[in-house]
């Protein structure tokens, strides 16, 4: 990588697209200025950022859907270049995804957003639906009971056959301790945007290169940020194509292009 373009073959396994207009045009654009390929794509846009960032502080929720259609409108005529992801809303019944589930490649659930802890009977509803259709689980995780990293760890055990992402490398930015806590569990990988670059460098060593996954949340960092924090790492090209292309692959059910 150079200059925060990729080298090699890239899936970014995380952004956001919101339903506004020229979004799908833009993003499509990052990812020809980064040298990326793909990307899955989950609805952004379902709550306001500082009404997010005071609820990450103080809780609270919103009981808004995502704009799923806007996502799956998006990542239409793509080529699968766009691969769509369901955002589940947990005070709707898990129904509401069972009937678009074959739309979509795999689920997102976020306490941060809906409220709904992930040792919530809702959850693990939602989280049985995947199952059925084969959906790799994204999910983000918050210091606060019943969203821990700890409780994503038991939900994984619930379900062994599903594989669940870690978004943003854990909890904050220096988060060994998710690494820690995952790290017996063979169907948990992490996703690593947000974290230090010393998380990513922990990822590597402690879970290796087969459950780390590039990601970056655009449009909330640009890809290119993510990209450079990686070409920080002494990583050999063969540990780069895992995280970079293999293992996001892997999640979504497809033979190795």
């Amino acid at each position: 990588m150079s200059g925060g373009r990729a080298m090699g073959n890239v899936l970014d396994f995380h952004v956001r697209l919101a339903p506004r207009p020229g979004a799908r045009d833009r993003l499509l654009s990052t990812l020809d200025e980064c040298g990326m390929d793909r990307a899955v794509v989950c609805a952004g846009g379902t709550i306001d950022l500082d009404r997010l960032s005071r609820q990450l502080v103080e809780g609270g929720h919103v009981e808004t859907d995502a704009d799923n259609d806007a996502v799956l409108d998006a990542c239409k005529d793509t080529d699968g270049r766009l691969v769509p992801f369901f955002f589940a809303n947990p005070h709707r019944p898990p129904g509401a995804y069972r009937e678009r589930a074959a739309e979509f490649r795999g689920l997102e659930v976020s306490p941060a957003v809906h409220g709904a802890g992930l040792d919530d009977p809702r959850v693990a509803d939602l989280v049985a639906v995947a199952a059925d259709f084969g959906h790799p689980v994204y999910a983000v995780c918050l210091d606060r009971p019943g969203a821990r990293v700890a409780d994503l760890v038991g939900l994984a055990r619930r379900y062994p056959g599903v594989s669940f992402v870690l978004g943003h490398s854990g909890i904050g930015n220096i988060d060994l301790y998710a690494l820690t806590l995952i790290r017996d569990e063979p169907n948990i990988l992490l996703e690593t945007s947000g974290g230090y670059t010393c998380v990513a460098d922990a990822a590597l060593s402690r879970l290796g290169a087969d459950r780390v996954v590039f990601g970056s949340e655009y449009p909330l960092q640009h890809p290119a940020v993510e990209l450079a924090k990686f070409e920080t790492l002494r990583m050999t090209a063969e540990q780069w194509r895992r995280i970079a292309w293999d293992n996001a692959h892997r999640l979504l059910g497809e033979e190795k292009p």
